[in-house]
């Protein structure tokens, strides 16, 4: 059964040859679709606080495994080291101890199997993993040829963007600019604090280097977009088409994801697509719609595996290593891609007609269509980009392999076509070669975290076979800040300000869905970067505080989940909502006392405003002498006056003109 649909696959691709029947008699081929799994280790944790332990565990192996080798390392480091334990092959867990409360730990499983090949694993995990607030500054470069009437939407993301703890700098460009030209824009935002600046984001038709001459699918030998170009920063990546590379020349050091819709007419639709503004705003609403929680998508994920284990490359691997972690065993169901099966076992048929958080999909592929995953060509039972878009494929998250997806930016492109589903979908890339590596999601991280991992990496994260490693065709289509387990935020957020007593009273609504409580932030810009206030979670709905300094001030509240997923829990923030106090202006507060001779008067300033300090001998008829005028040099200022005994009584006030 699984055999044929293999050979299907090769047909198409080169038709049948000799070579290729000797290589199905070969162990590692005989799983064909069936097994692509095989090449994995399929991992969950189960977290335990007291005493603190993470259990994996794992799916066994049909066809029996000689050992498992467990490797533990931080989440940043470059090296797994030595394994820290050896199991037999009857093992399908394991429990480290070794842990601590409020630390994340990063796991890889490798099976050696009994029949030869060898599978991988990789959890990142925790418990009750650190609240990660605050995220660095994003370079939002946004191509203004099509988004000139998004300036709304455009707000709102950037709003959503700092709610997310980014601080956001925006650049426009044109489409008509020159690579290079955008990347100096970025390079010097990078330059300029290399501490913080960590994302870019591309939305519109923002210029499209084209580099090297790769042949990554046997058709030809071509110039492939790169993206990875936007975000590596070393200043060694020459641009002529006689030097271009083909592969990066160094780690790229920024997270980049795009969200480009031009040149997407949806050629031969029923009906026809909307133009490239009406296709970028809907993205930017779905955008908000999931980052705020106000749409609901169960926790599972769906398989389209139609090209198999391929001698080991198995492209699907990616599909079914990132899923356990992410959505939980046995939440990973299979569409049938035999190509008899009935229409409504399809893949993009059971997308059409229900949700899922990720999906993966591979097969013989064309630009614009993958076979075996849809309904057209009773043939190859194609999915086209008009099936995706006109069935509103329902998955967030897709990754998807075939021949010339590397080629992003063809017309009506398979992978953008997920970014212009009407409902859900937000993010997909070509994975399988080389494999991508998505599991730090599963404790709060974000896409555009395992783009920039899965673009940088050789061999730490491993598959049996991982071709095109580095290359620079590796991109996200979509945004790359998004992250997979969205919550409900605060309502109603309002700010009254008590003059008298310099009280500022914040007050929300708490969400429907269960959190642990609240953080409360302060920004002198909406912008931020936001500053938090809370020190412990407020279990309330409200929160007083009292600045000391005269400016506008945006306040930022935050639910906070202790959020379970199949890796592990984490303090989960909601998207921030914001209320703004303009104007404000503290109260001085003067206070005084006798030193010796004199006379100490103390007051909260801002450094570098003057302040005039007045003196009256009857103060209730409003008659002042000016003393001095004082030019705060921090947020407490102190003046005296050294004939103070002279007077039988003395008022003073101090007053900021």
């Amino acid at each position: 059964m699984a055999v044929p649909g293999y050979l299907r696959l090769l047909r198409r691709f080169f038709g049948i040859l000799p070579l290729f029947l000797l290589s199905l008699l070969s162990p590692e081929s005989a799983f064909s679709e069936d097994a692509t799994y095989l090449y994995t280790v399929q991992l969950n944790a189960a977290i335990q606080v007291t005493p603190p332990r993470i259990t994996l565990t794992w799916q066994p192996d049909q066809y029996g495994v000689n050992n498992y080798f467990i490797y533990r390392k931080a989440k940043e480091s470059t090296n797994w080291g030595n394994a820290i334990v050896t199991l037999p092959g009857s093992a399908l867990s394991y429990t480290d101890t070794s842990v601590v409360v409020g630390q994340t730990y990063e796991y890889q499983v490798q099976k050696n199997a009994a029949l030869g090949y060898t599978g991988y694993g990789y959890i990142f995990s925790g418990i009750n993993a650190p609240l990660i607030d605050s995220r660095g500054k994003l370079l939002l470069i946004v191509a203004t040829n099509s988004t000139v009437s998004l300036s709304n939407e455009l707000g709102v993301l950037q709003s959503d963007l700092a709610g997310d703890g980014w601080q956001v700098i925006r650049f426009d460009v044109s489409s008509n600019h020159t690579p290079a030209y955008v990347r100096g824009l970025i390079t010097n935002a990078y330059y300029a604090d290399t501490q913080n600046v960590s994302c870019v984001f591309l939305f519109g038709h923002v210029p499209i280097l084209q580099s090297g001459n790769l042949n990554y699918d046997g058709h030809l030998a071509r110039p492939m977009p790169a993206d990875a170009y936007y975000g590596e920063m070393n200043n060694d990546w020459p641009t002529n088409a006689a030097s271009s590379p083909g592969f990066l020349p160094s780690d790229v050091n920024l997270m980049v994801g795009r969200v480009d819709l031009a040149n997407m007419p949806g050629n031969g639709a029923p009906v026809a697509w909307p133009n490239e503004t009406e296709l970028l705003r809907n993205y930017l609403n779905k955008d908000h719609r999931w980052r705020h929680g106000l749409v609901t998508v169960p926790r599972r994920a769906l398989m389209g595996n139609l090209r198999g284990d391929e001698n080991g490359e198995a492209t699907a691997a990616s599909g079914y290593r990132n899923f356990d972690p992410l959505v939980g065993v046995s939440n990973t169901f299979e569409a049938n891609t035999e190509y008899g099966a009935p229409p409504e076992q399809r893949w993009v048929s059971i997308l059409a007609t229900n949700r899922y958080l990720w999906a993966y999909g591979c097969g013989a592929g064309q630009p614009t269509s993958v076979s075996g995953l849809g309904t057209n060509d009773g043939t190859f039972y194609d999915v086209w980009t008009t099936d995706i878009r006109g069935q509103d494929a329902k998955a967030v998250f897709v990754m998807l392999f075939g021949s010339w997806f590397g080629n992003w930016d063809d017309t009506d492109d398979i992978l953008r076509s997920v970014l212009a589903t009407p409902t859900l979908g937000l993010a997909a890339c070509m994975a399988g070669r080389p494999h991508w590596y998505f599991h730090h999601m599963g404790l709060g991280e974000t896409l555009g975290y395992g783009t920039r991992l899965s673009m940088n990496n050789t061999n730490l994260y491993k598959n049996e076979s991982n071709g095109m490693t580095r290359a620079v065709y590796v991109a996200l289509m979509g945004d790359p800040t998004l992250r997979q387990d969205p919550i409900s935020p605060p309502s109603n957020f309002s700010v009254a300000w008590t003059p008298t007593n310099n009280l500022v009273n914040l007050a929300w609504l708490a969400p429907t869905n269960p959190i642990g409580g609240f953080h409360v932030y302060r920004a002198t810009s909406t912008n931020g970067p936001f500053a938090r206030l809370t020190t412990s979670l407020l279990t309330g709905t409200n929160y007083t505080d009292s600045p000391m300094l005269s400016g506008t001030y945006t306040y930022m509240v935050r639910a906070i989940s202790l959020t379970t997923t199949p890796s592990g829990s984490y303090y989960n923030p909601s998207q921030g909502m914001f209320v703004t106090l303009p104007n404000f202006t503290p109260p001085i507060r003067l206070t005084g006392q006798p030193m010796g001779n004199s006379f100490a008067l103390a007051w909260n300033s801002e450094s570098g405003a003057i302040y005039q300090v007045q003196a009256s001998t009857n103060g209730w008829q409003g008659i002042w002498t000016n003393l001095s005028s004082v030019t705060a040099t921090n947020s407490i200022s102190v003046w005296r006056e050294t004939n103070f005994l002279g007077f039988s009584r003395r008022f003073y006030r101090v007053l900021k003109p």
